[in-house]
């Protein structure tokens, strides 16, 4: 069932599943871009997956997503505000400590509620981001403007037109959107992902385009580890089976 809290004058939806046995080990999700928690984490069976395997799983619509709060303005959408309202859930919530997952933007949120408040995050799963984290994925501005054309028809840029499809799909506020993707690319540094030190796991599709490296990423931190989701490309990695059972292993390889 979706709830809301309320931070930094945005709405936040959320949902808080709890195991058979009515508690277990918090695991965080957080969404990518113009996804939204049903979409990236319910839909695809990320949900039913932890909480049979006995978590307490926890995912948010991040601002300008899903049914949480829109802003227009992009200095709303940086990583770092981002990564506050994943903090303040857990305040909400009363948790110390969680598993935080998160793929694309918000395997990037991860990683700055990881540098930002290390004492919140256990371990750390980055799943659809790669080196990318560090030297960018890419020319993203066509993706803004294919999100605020009038009419898709006349969009040419590939992915710019798969983007535009899938805001389109989720019923996203396109505009919203927009304002985030201006904002929310913002890189770390070597120095600094280096810098995280929890047990992480980084997972990218094998035909990813946008991700980077999982192993390059993997390499610049002391306790990281890549999985290759064979065969699989950003979009279709994310409900993967291999994928799963490899997080499952992760998290039981690394309790809280």
């Amino acid at each position: 069932m979706t709830q809301f809290f309320t931070h930094e004058g945005f709405d936040l939806a959320f949902e808080d599943r709890l195991p058979q046995a009515g508690t277990g080990e918090p695991v965080l999700l957080i969404h990518g871009f113009a996804s939204s928690h049903i979409v990236n984490w319910v839909s695809p069976g990320w949900v039913k997956t932890l909480t049979e395997a006995g978590y307490r799983t926890i995912a948010l619509d991040n601002r300008g997503h899903g049914l949480s709060s829109k802003s227009y303005d992009p200095a709303a959408y940086t990583p770092e505000n981002m990564a506050g309202d994943a903090a303040a859930l857990l305040d909400h919530l009363g948790i110390e400590r969680a598993h935080v997952m998160g793929y694309s933007m918000g395997a990037r949120i991860a990683a700055f509620l990881a540098l930002e408040a290390p004492e919140r995050v256990a371990t750390l799963v980055f799943g659809g981001l790669g080196y990318g984290m560090v030297d960018g994925v890419g020319d993203w501005d066509p993706i803004a403007e294919a999100l605020l054309a009038p009419d898709p028809a006349g969009i040419t840029h590939p992915r710019g037109k798969s983007f535009r499809a899938f805001a389109d799909q989720t019923r996203s506020d396109r505009r919203a959107l927009a304002a985030c993707i201006s904002t929310s690319r913002a890189l770390l540094s070597e120095a600094e992902i280096s810098r995280i030190n929890q047990p992480t796991l980084v997972a990218v599709g094998t035909t990813d385009d946008i991700a980077g490296s999982a192993f390059a990423l993997a390499a610049l931190m002391p306790n990281a580890e890549s999985f290759d989701i064979e065969g699989r490309d950003h979009m279709l990695s994310v409900g993967d089976r291999t994928f799963k059972q490899r997080v499952l292993d992760f998290f039981a390889a690394n309790p809280l």
